[in-house]
Parts: structure tokens; C-alpha cells; sequence
């Protein structure tokens, strides 16, 4: 408890947290430490079948556990959705938690996947953490405060068109076996000049977006834990977020486009 203690005041030495997003932080920090331990045994680790290439292992489970009970310990009354265990409670502030975003690459032993977390209230994002604790890369954000990757201010990377970008997808497994439609948006990104990366974690992806490490990102038939976080963290780094049909309906429709708006302009046009 103390090193997490430490890690929040580290990674926040120079802004007054919120109250909310503090707590966010160390049902983070303490998830991501039972991840780490568990990823040291990972032949212990026992695995259910969702669905086609989608998995949940005990240690989604825990971290699940541990992030609730630290919320709730902090705001009994507030409701929960989780991707694990479902929703929990009503009330106007519900937490959006994927205690693992990338389980197949955490089981694989590929280090790229993360611990997401945001608080919507009546509907609207209004904190959200993203970390990595592989990396120890922690993105947060309160809305109107802008964001930040550890203890640094991040903002989106100003490209101007989808040639020369980096770009990061997904693909639906979990929800179709008709994948030519992101086949064609991939090939036709590719004409114009885009490099294309996809790394199995949607939440990172978007933080990735947000500080710059990528230009845009694009993926369909993803749920609201999946985006909840990292879409608010591209929008106070200054970048955009619409579904593919170009609303703000992405937290439920399944489709998310994010970066600059010229990148999410020219994506909305790749994607049509």
C-alpha cells in the first residue's frame, strides 16, 4: 500500500488530484501489481473460453475483485459495470472497468496489455485511467484538465494526412467471421501511405493515440469497457473520438475512430 501510495504522489507530484481519479489510480496500481506477480506463473493460471478467441483467467477475475473493492470501499454507492461480472448497482456515477485489456496477450506472455478504468456520470466520461504496468505507463485524465502519461502532459501527434501515419486497428473476433470490410479499410489505408499496427489492446491503442506514439486508431464491435478510458484520454490530449458513422455514439454502437480531427476525418472517409 505504501509503494502505491508513492506511486500516485509520484506520478501526480504537481496537480491536486481529484478525489475520484486518486482513487482510480490505486485500484490501478493494485491490479496492475497482482498482473505482474501472476504473470511470473503463468502455468498456474487457469483459463475459461468466452467465446472464439476470447478468454478470462483467474487473474482477470482478481484484478476485477481488487479494483471493485477498492472503489467501493471508497463510494458504496455508486454502480459498477465490469466486463468480467456485469453491471453492478444504479446510481448517476458508474465505474467502466476491464481489469485486463488484452487477456490473450497477458496469457501469452506478450507484454502489451493493461488495466482500464473510467467513471462516467450521467453518461459522460469524467476520469479515466489507462496503465500499463508491464511498462509502468500510467495515462490518466479528469475532464477539462487535460491528460498526462505518468507525470508528463501528453498531447496528440499534429499529422496532417494518412500518408506517412501510424495507425493501430483491431478485428472483431469475439462478434463476426466477415472480416472484409476492415480488410478493405486496411488496404485502402495502406494505398495512402499508412503503416498499420494491431497489438491486441484497445484501451492502449487509444492512450497510444493520445500521446502520440500513433497518429489514429479504428476498430469495430468492441464493448463500452474497451473505449470508456482511453477515449477520454485522446480527447483532453486535444483529439477527437466519433463512431464510424461520424456521432459520439461510440461507447455503445461498437466502432470507434480516434486521432486529430484531419486523421479522423480522412479515416471516416477510408471507412465509408
Amino acid at each position: 500500500t505504501s509503494n502505491i501510495n508513492f506511486k500516485i504522489s509520484t506520478f501526480n507530484s504537481d496537480i491536486k488530484l481529484h478525489a475520484k481519479l486518486n482513487i482510480a489510480i490505486k485500484a490501478a496500481l493494485k491490479a496492475g501489481e497482482n498482473i505482474i506477480r501472476s504473470s511470473k506463473r503463468l502455468d498456474r493460471a487457469t483459463v475459461e473460453t468466452k467465446g472464439n478467441l476470447d478468454f478470462v483467467s483467474n487473474v482477470d477475475k482478481e484484478c476485477e475483485e481488487i479494483i471493485m473493492d477498492t472503489i467501493l470501499s471508497a463510494y458504496p454507492d455508486h454502480a459498477i459495470l465490469a466486463e468480467e461480472s456485469g453491471k453492478h448497482g444504479e446510481s448517476e456515477y458508474e465505474w467502466i472497468i476491464d481489469p485486463i485489456d488484452g487477456t490473450l496477450n497477458f496469457l501469452r506472455g506478450y507484454p502489451h496489455f493493461c488495466v482500464s478504468i473510467a467513471l462516467i456520470k450521467n453518461n459522460r466520461a469524467e476520469e479515466a485511467v489507462v496503465y500499463d504496468p508491464f511498462k509502468d505507463e500510467l495515462f490518466t485524465c479528469s475532464r477539462g484538465n487535460g491528460a498526462k502519461l505518468n507525470d508528463t502532459k501528453i498531447r496528440v501527434k499534429n499529422q496532417n494526412s494518412l500518408t506517412k501515419g501510424l495507425l493501430a486497428t483491431g478485428f472483431a473476433v469475439r462478434s463476426t467471421t466477415d472480416f472484409s470490410p476492415q480488410l478493405k479499410t486496411i488496404n485502402d489505408c495502406l494505398k495512402q501511405g499508412a503503416d498499420i499496427r494491431r497489438s491486441g489492446s484497445a484501451a492502449l491503442d487509444l492512450a497510444y493515440t493520445a500521446c502520440g506514439r500513433l497518429d489514429g486508431f479504428w476498430e469495430f464491435g468492441l464493448s463500452p469497457w474497451d473505449v470508456a478510458a482511453g477515449s477520454l484520454i485522446v480527447i483532453e490530449s486535444g483529439g477527437i473520438v466519433a463512431d464510424k458513422d461520424g456521432t459520439e455514439n461510440y461507447n455503445t454502437s461498437g466502432s470507434i475512430v480516434a486521432g486529430n480531427p484531419k486523421i479522423v476525418k480522412a479515416l471516416l472517409k477510408v471507412i465509408k
